[in-house]
């Protein structure tokens, strides 16, 4: 299957990763070659891919938010939960995921996605069904970040009963007030942090598995913050415990 990538970061990140196969590049006609277009094309030629100069009306037809540059690409490929955990085994350090239960909003999960890329997770498990994927809305939400990252679509209960068998540690992020304020919490060793959807949160199965649940602590007049924020905060304080302890 094919899709199309807009937007310079997106393309540029597409391109520079070098995990999906490349079919057509399409540029505005007008668009100056330097900056981002200049690194673009230059890459493209690379993977001998030769420019198409199009009417901006193509572009708009894709995408309205293309800034001048689409990539025809092959779909999103995804990896598996061997993958994430042969990666953090490469890198010598404690595994680090996060787990979105549900997200259904692409823009959400393209906030967390560059957030989780930024931070570096070793991995991003979403489920199978009911849930947004990787898709070029995704793409271009993360600024091209997802493309750098290892995600794996599957059953998110098996994958975190494998995980906590081999030592990693499972936080479940919520707002309750009942709960454990996340910054009492340990999160500078192996870890998976579970973040639910926009409107009803974890699963209860996927609650069930958590070996803690965790809140962020607030003082403000609004209830609570959405799955994105609160998820980026949550990622943000694990990568601040790491690096303190010498983990990453």
């Amino acid at each position: 299957m094919k899709e199309w990538i807009v937007g310079r970061n997106p393309v540029l990140e597409t391109l520079k990763a070098r995990r999906r196969q490349v079919f057509r590049l399409w540029l505005a006609r007008g668009v100056e070659e330097k900056g981002r277009i200049a690194e673009i094309i230059h890459l493209a030629v690379e993977r001998r891919l030769k420019p198409e100069w199009v009417q901006r009306s193509q572009l708009d037809g894709l995408d309205e938010t293309h800034q001048g540059v689409a990539l025809e690409t092959s779909a999103y490929p995804y990896s598996t939960l061997q993958d994430i955990q042969a990666l953090a085994k490469k890198s010598q350090q404690a595994p680090f995921l996060l787990v979105l239960d549900v997200i259904q909003n692409p823009q959400n999960l393209g906030t967390l996605l560059r957030t989780a890329e930024a931070v570096g997770v070793h991995g991003v498990l979403i489920p199978l069904a009911r849930a947004a994927g990787v898709t070029p809305a995704v793409v271009n939400a993360s600024a091209g970040a997802s493309e750098h990252l290892l995600v794996a679509q599957l059953n998110l209960a098996q994958a975190l009963d494998t995980l906590k068998e081999e030592g990693v540690w499972v936080y479940g992020l919520e707002g309750s007030p009942e709960v454990q304020p996340i910054e009492q919490a340990r999160l500078d060793g192996a870890l998976a942090l579970v973040v639910g959807s926009e409107g009803e949160g974890m699963r209860a199965l996927i609650r069930k598995s958590c070996d803690h649940l965790v809140r962020l602590g607030m003082v403000g007049k609004v209830e609570s913050l959405n799955a994105a924020v609160a998820g980026s905060i949550a990622l943000y304080m694990a990568y601040q415990a790491r690096a303190k302890a010498g983990a990453i």
